[in-house]
């Protein structure tokens, strides 16, 4: 089974550093196979287990920490939930129009209709939020380096952590997720 990882605020402004040649060797160390990184941003896709997700994430954050001295948090799905989130993409024009505008920014929890619409009432600018499941879909037509909606402030109003893509990377984890 194929799965898609994504660390949290790894690799920024020397920040939580890690290489990726590094996560693919924690992953082949756990007895995960074919992992394949993207980017410097922390996102992996390997194959291996019928884990639940949740059970995934604690896993690798123990051993990210133990192996490397990486506190951070992990997101996993599995490439059939990847698919999901991307066939509920609630912004089809903007997906093709201005990808890396748009952000799916995976959750560690589902979030309540509640917490959705005090999000919503919390932004300033222009930027449009819609959820489904555990992923928020966020438009930033201004930006997202000058947005006042910031990650903090999208886990406080929702109640739960999570880390953010723009839609290109979304599609290219897609394609290894269908790579043998």
């Amino acid at each position: 089974m194929k799965h898609v990882a994504l660390l949290r605020a790894v690799n920024l402004a020397g920040f939580n550093k890690i290489g990726m040649a590094d996560l693919r060797d924690l992953l082949a160390g756990l007895g995960f196979r074919d992992a394949q990184t993207l980017l410097q941003s922390g996102n992996v896709v390997f194959s291996g287990g019928k884990t639940p997700t949740a059970a995934l994430e604690e896993t690798l954050e123990r051993a990210a920490a133990k192996k490397l001295g990486l506190e951070t948090a992990f997101f996993v799905r599995t490439a059939k939930e990847w698919q999901a989130i991307i066939d509920a993409n609630p912004f089809p024009r903007e997906a093709k129009d201005d990808p890396s505008h748009l952000l799916a920014v995976i959750l560690k929890d589902e979030v309540s209709a509640a917490n959705v619409t005090a999000l919503q009432k919390a932004i300033v600018g222009r930027e449009v939020v819609r959820a489904k499941g555990r992923c928020l879909y966020v438009v930033y037509p201004d930006g997202i380096g000058r947005s006042k909606l910031t990650s903090a402030i999208i886990e406080k109003k929702l109640g739960t952590r999570g880390t953010g893509r723009n839609w290109n990377t979304v599609l290219k984890l897609q394609v290894l997720t269908q790579s043998s």
